[in-house]
């Protein structure tokens, strides 16, 4: 006989500030439950809040729900007998509906109320604050026990003891546990992903997640070797103003030989001494002809970038930077249909080189250059393009100014009819970028011909934490190192690797560090994701790129046994990895689909420690 699920539980409870380690944590992962019958809204259950509302809350995680059968693996795991109902910060506690057997997309009816399921939990410390076990938000994901969210389609009220009734079943049968095994854990099935990017009711953020990770299966193979180790020093022979904002700099080698020839669309890594100590390092897309002999990067002054504003104003001909070889996947492809290259503002620096590939080629592929920008004064090398466009046989050009006409947006993109069978280029900020993809999507293209490349910084966070005096960035106490160099790209800070770091990196908690070391300095830079997913079982050390500076064979510190060490200090050794630049080149960077892709072990910590190093963007 089969048992019917059943609401065991409604747990609601406001957003408070709690005392921990020494900070302040404003948080709403402390829920109680309710006696009485309980109003469910569209986002929210009457009496129920979020502190992180960027990583917790709103229309596609309405509600949250956690199964007793988990609360009993739970209290066995870890031999305790004191668990409540809402102490995992659901909303609903329920018997039945695991994880295994719930499918996004899935419908149910409780008490007056209809809900549809959207995605797993994403983890993140509080849950291991609330319970005081801090490596619980990693276990959830490896025991294959997130719980689910809820968006709620008609509003009723709900009360313990009411019947769950499933009323429809969701397309793609993705339970919780394949969905959310998909973007944590490794060897993930590509037709599982088509399948996941398919169900309407998936929220749009792990849709996301999932379309980055099958175009990026496209490039899963061995990286190529940079054309030089390191950083080299070049000489900057002009520098030249573009618009009011953005000024291009002219690279060549000091003895004028020429410069190995780059892909269109790749960056280079520069470290600007002359804009600080220490020295900021930084990437800039190539903007110029692949194959030319020398290098071109056309660089925007931001109000508060220490080197932006140092590029665009003070570097002068004659000078030297540190420049290391051209890096990144983002690139042009071989295929023979259309191309479609989208940019706005300074983004279209990438794929202005990708015109110049096209126009040196005399490609006969139909070009489309779809670009967005504020206003003619905010359009810097409008004329090289259009001039490139010019020269070939079938290239279309339409440019947007959102000053007078209007931004470019989803809707306008679609109004273009681009061919669906077309490759597409994509450079721009973060909304940019989630627009201009739905809409390709929307238009039909395969995600796999979908490329993109994210450029702006993405704000600064450190959920929950409230009213902290922060240290500034600043070397760690003790001897130096004697490893390789390890490039902090937002502080600017440069640290030889030492054995002790990399073992105060690896503790579970800030409470467990030892004194100092790595530590002591991540505790000043701050995190940029509100929560963080649970590491694979194993890491994965695919390097892409190489980076600047190259490990030994033998890593100094913990062998990788705890799933993130080799892979986290490979990461900083890309240096490339500036806040103006998240991307795809970045395995920690800030979507999830990045963090998957080498993911660390701080989902246990909050932002106050290891997690803010492995989120240091």
């Amino acid at each position: 006989m089969t048992i019917a699920p059943t609401l065991l539980s409604v747990n609601v409870g406001l957003p408070k500030n709690v005392a921990w380690q020494g900070k302040t944590v404003y948080t709403g992962v402390w829920k109680h439950p309710v006696d009485a019958p309980a109003m469910v809204r569209r986002l929210n259950i009457d009496g129920d809040g979020q502190g992180d509302t960027n990583g917790h809350g709103g229309e596609q995680r309405a509600v949250l729900v956690y199964q007793v059968q988990s609360y009993r693996h739970w209290q066995r795991h870890f031999g305790r007998d004191d668990f409540g109902y809402g102490q995992f910060g659901e909303n609903l506690t329920v018997d039945g509906l695991t994880d295994d057997e719930v499918c996004i997309g899935d419908r149910y009816r409780i008490g007056e109320a209809e809900f549809e399921v959207t995605q797993p939990r994403v983890t993140c410390y509080r849950v291991g604050l609330r319970l005081g076990e801090p490596e619980l938000p990693a276990l959830l994901v490896s025991h294959h026990r997130p719980g689910f969210y809820m968006r709620v389609l008609r509003e009723g009220r709900i009360r313990a003891g009411d019947l769950i009734v499933k009323i429809r079943t969701g397309p793609g049968a993705l339970s919780v546990a394949d969905v959310d095994a998909l973007l944590y854990l490794p060897g993930r099935d590509r037709a599982r992903l088509r399948a996941a990017v398919r169900i309407p009711a998936l929220s749009p953020g792990w849709q996301q997640s999932f379309r980055e990770l099958l175009a990026a299966d496209r490039d899963s193979g061995p990286a190529a070797e940079p054309a030089w180790a390191g950083f080299r020093p070049l000489r900057v022979v002009k520098v030249v103003p573009e618009s009011a904002a953005v000024s291009s700099v002219y690279l060549t080698a000091p003895d004028e030989s020429p410069l190995p020839a780059a892909r269109a669309g790749q960056y280079l890594t520069l470290r600007v001494t002359g804009a600080g100590q220490p020295a900021p390092v930084r990437s800039y897309s190539l903007s110029s002809a692949p194959g030319t002999g020398a290098y071109r990067i056309s660089v925007k002054r931001e109000p508060h970038g220490a080197a932006s504003r140092y590029l665009n104003g003070t570097l002068k001909p004659g000078a030297t930077l540190d420049v290391a070889a051209p890096r990144g996947d983002f690139v042009l492809d071989a295929r023979s249909g259309s191309v479609l290259l989208i940019s706005a503002g300074i983004g279209l620096t990438p794929v202005l080189a990708m015109l110049h590939e096209l126009a040196a080629a005399r490609s006969d592929r139909e070009v489309w250059w779809i670009h967005g920008a504020r206003g003619p004064r905010e359009h810097p090398l409008a004329a090289e393009a259009h001039a490139l466009l010019a020269s070939l046989p079938h290239a279309r050009e339409h440019v947007f100014y959102s000053a007078t006409a209007g931004r470019l947006s989803k809707d306008r993109l679609l109004a273009l009819d681009v061919p669906a069978d077309a490759s597409a280029y994509v450079c721009g900020p973060a909304s940019f970028m989630t627009d201009m993809q739905d809409a390709l999507a929307a238009a039909g293209l395969d995600q796999a011909r979908i490329h993109t490349e994210l450029f702006s910084a993405l704000a600064a966070i450190n959920p929950g934490l409230t009213g902290q005096t922060r240290r500034p960035p600043h070397q760690p106490p003790g001897p130096a190192g004697t490893g390789p160099l390890v490039t902090f790209a937002r502080s600017g800070l440069v640290v030889p690797f030492s054995p002790a770091d990399a073992a105060c990196w690896n503790s579970p908690t800030p409470a467990t560090s030892p004194p100092g070391g790595a530590a002591g300095l991540a505790s000043a830079i701050p995190a940029s994701r509100p929560c963080c997913p649970a590491p694979s079982a194993t890491p994965r050390t695919r390097w892409n790129p190489r980076p600047t500076e190259r490990c030994s064979s033998a890593v100094p510190g913990p062998a990788p046994t705890s799933s993130w060490t080799c892979e986290l200090w490979r990461h900083h050794l890309r240096t490339g990895m500036p806040s103006a630049r998240p991307s795809a080149r970045c395995p920690l960077s800030m979507s999830r689909h990045h963090l998957a892709r080498a993911p660390p072990a701080c989902c246990g910590t909050p932002p106050s420690g290891p997690s803010a190093t492995c989120k240091l963007r």
